[in-house]
């Protein structure tokens, strides 16, 4: 099968590209299913893995996390009737399902996580292995396309929404407006009606997308907003905007930071923190670990029941590395960015 593969793990001083080669079709174990690929959409955790800032645990790898395609065989002990179905590979690969976490519902924190396309090879490719209990099925409302980015950008800003502890009339504040915040921005206009939504994004052209998206203010990340609010979720890849994010919080206000990987912070940035400007008044700062497959369940649902569909801009497979060199240029992109993998 194709393949876009990672050989090797980078190196400081020089940039990683994914090779498109021939590899073996992955084997099939008793309780997995083979997914044959239609898209995987582009996460910045992609970047994240051939940059370096995320290391596999081997060499080759495959990325993509927000795989949809179809069932074409299951293993012997596969639980799930899904053969011919159509399914969603997210970036929760597998977990233990018996550690206190586990039985928490917090499968995200289990000592055992194992995240698609990057602990096992993922979706940038034409075939797919996953454990079939940690397969979703997508609904025939949803089309391939717009349903490979809910099950990251869309899955993790449901959990990162939730984290926020959000009451209906609160200001919520979203920094950056990528993939995921476009998401976020709608489910909190569905999800918290009285809520004002402020977006800061470093583009112009970013910011009248979230203002066509119902944001009531958008302005760059250093700006001063109307109001403070009462959450702020930080979706950048950078420290300067959430630590200019911090006096923008009411008393008791949370920063909920969603991202697996920050770039390096600079010493200076972290200098700035100052206690009473940037924690005092038991302002809280949390960070968002993985999904779990409620998550993905949850949007899933949500998107069918509210018609919400992520903005799409779909490539080719064979461009991934374009899309990579652009994301990691900062170049702005509406909404999230999908390789087609077969028809």
């Amino acid at each position: 099968m194709r393949a876009l593969v990672l050989q090797r793990m980078p190196s400081s001083s020089s940039r990683a590209t994914l090779e498109l080669t021939d590899v073996d079709t992955p084997a099939l174990g008793e309780g997995d299913v083979l997914v044959q690929v239609s898209v995987c959409g582009v996460c910045r955790t992609d970047l994240d893995l051939v940059d370096g800032r995320i290391i596999a645990p081997r060499y080759p790898v495959i990325p993509g996390h927000q795989v949809v395609g179809r069932v074409v065989a299951a293993g012997t002990a596969a639980k799930n009737a899904l053969e011919g179905e159509r399914v969603g590979v997210a970036w929760i690969h597998s977990a233990c399902g018996v550690c206190r976490w586990c039985r928490l519902g917090q499968e995200n924190l289990c000592p055992e996580f194992r995240s698609t396309g990057c602990d096992a090879d993922g979706g940038y490719s034409e075939f797919i292995v996953a454990p079939a209990a940690f397969v979703h099925r997508i609904p025939d409302a949803i089309g391939d396309v717009h349903a490979a980015p809910l099950l990251c950008a869309g899955a993790i800003g449901w959990r990162s929404l939730a984290l926020t502890n959000l009451r209906d009339g609160e200001a919520l504040g979203l920094v950056g407006f990528g993939s995921s915040a476009h998401l976020v921005l709608q489910l909190a206009r569905w999800k918290y009606p009285s809520s004002a939504v402020y977006v800061f994004a470093r583009d112009e052209s970013e910011r009248a997308f979230a203002r066509e998206l119902g944001a009531v203010w958008a302005g760059d990340t250093a700006d001063e907003p109307p109001t403070p609010m009462a959450a702020v979720i930080d979706t950048t890849p950078a420290w300067k905007p959430v630590v200019d994010a911090l006096p923008h919080l009411e008393p008791g206000g949370r920063l909920v930071i969603n991202a697996i990987r920050k770039a390096r912070a600079d010493q200076s940035e972290l200098l700035r923190i100052d206690y009473a400007t940037h924690l005092w008044m038991e302002r809280e700062v949390k960070s968002v670990a993985n999904v779990t497959r409620a998550d993905v369940r949850d949007m899933l649902g949500a998107a069918v029941t509210i018609g919400l569909r992520p903005t799409v801009t779909e490539v080719p497979l064979e461009r991934a590395n374009d899309v990579l060199v652009a994301l990691r240029g900062g170049a702005s992109v509406h909404g999230a960015t999908v390789l087609r993998a077969s028809t």
